[in-house]
């Protein structure tokens, strides 16, 4: 049995950075899917993460030489691209909602769904060390860092006190550390 090579992020996005456009369809084939699942994610409309997805990548294109190894992995940075990508989407329609739209529609619409298979796909080791968080500490991180909803948002969505969001996120984070060692 041979051990496949990991593929290297922090290379493509410095080549990105460089101009070089086989890396940016690297990155593309290596993590378009999992990247859309993101965009999905939030969004909850497939044409509308498709969309967010190539703004994405033109971000990830154009930013590519701002990407800091000292702040965090390649991968992660290129996640956060995406994820950033869709929450300003998603704020960008509510301000058009606002025009004249009623916005309970809007937000029965986004209702997220905390254990929707698509964030569950390919997570490996990540999947298992979720799983051995309490049901609280896992729907606050995953709305919190999947769906990007403010600690204030979470609190309303699962009923509970501001305070108590806040420990599940900061304590359910540390045990993912653990975990994940």
């Amino acid at each position: 049995m041979t051990d496949a090579v990991p593929f290297d992020h922090q290379a493509a996005l410095l080549a990105c950075a460089a101009g070089e456009r086989r890396a940016l369809q690297a990155l593309y084939e290596q993590e378009g899917r999992y990247l859309l699942g993101v965009a999905l994610r939030i969004l909850r409309d497939r044409a509308l993460a498709e969309d967010v997805l190539h703004d994405a990548f033109l971000n990830i294109w154009t930013r590519a030489a701002s990407f800091d190894p000292a702040r965090g992995t390649a991968r992660g940075w290129i996640f956060t691209v995406v994820r950033h990508t869709a929450l300003n989407r998603i704020r960008a329609m509510q301000h058009e909602v606002n025009a004249g739209d009623d916005l309970e529609d809007l937000a029965d619409a986004q209702e997220p769904a905390v254990a929707a298979p698509e964030w569950q796909a390919d997570l490996g080791p990540l999947e298992d060390c979720l799983d051995q968080l309490s049901d609280a500490k896992r729907a606050s991180i995953v709305y919190a860092y999947v769906d990007g909803y403010t600690h204030s948002e979470i609190a309303e969505r699962l009923k509970a006190p501001l305070g108590s969001v806040k420990a599940w996120i900061k304590r359910g984070l540390a045990s993912l550390r653990e975990c994940i060692g």
